[in-house]
């Protein structure tokens, strides 16, 4: 019998023959179950938020869905609005200091409030802003990325940092 084809018969037995691996007294999660593992795990992440406003005084306001944020300059002007584009300059990090994404020098970025793929964090804190506006936004992994990441240079569950400036606004 060819070694390949042994090592594909043991891994099927020990998968009970159908491909599925099974943990022996172990029983499936319950919808309870998960709802308080999603709690757990948000309590963690929202610790680890705080420790990193902390650890760089960062005083920053916290949104009821737990964006936080901090104006860093707050120009007069008009607040952006929904299916308005608006054109930014950013880098993004990790709670870690990991740089992931930034915006070339002099080259902005742009995206339509509320309707473009980027994370609902950042459409929700833009919106607080306008032109000549810079804000450091600490965005949750469940208004980030969430349990996958963005698959990659952001992992799965990662809040997220922006260093974000406002450029222009327009329709």
């Amino acid at each position: 019998m060819k070694p390949a084809l042994l090592l594909l018969l043991i891994a099927m037995a020990a998968c009970g023959g159908d491909g599925v691996v099974r943990s022996r007294g172990a029983r499936p999660a319950t919808q309870d179950d998960l709802i308080k593992e999603n709690r757990d795990a948000m309590r963690l992440e929202d610790r680890d938020i705080d420790l990193y406003l902390q650890r760089h005084a960062i005083a920053a306001t916290t949104s009821g869905t737990g964006v936080r944020m901090l104006l860093l300059r707050d120009e007069p002007g008009t607040a952006v609005r929904p299916e308005q584009v608006v054109a930014v300059n950013y880098r993004l990090e990790l709670l870690n200091g990991d740089s992931v994404y930034a915006t070339g020098e002099g080259r902005p970025e742009s995206f339509r409030v509320e309707h473009d793929d980027v994370e609902s964090g950042l459409h929700e804190a833009i919106q607080t802003m306008s032109v000549g506006d810079s804000a450091i936004i600490v965005i949750p992994s469940y208004r980030a990325h969430g349990l996958i990441g963005d698959l990659q240079g952001v992992p799965p569950r990662s809040s997220v940092v922006y260093r974000i400036g406002v450029v222009r606004v327009g329709r």
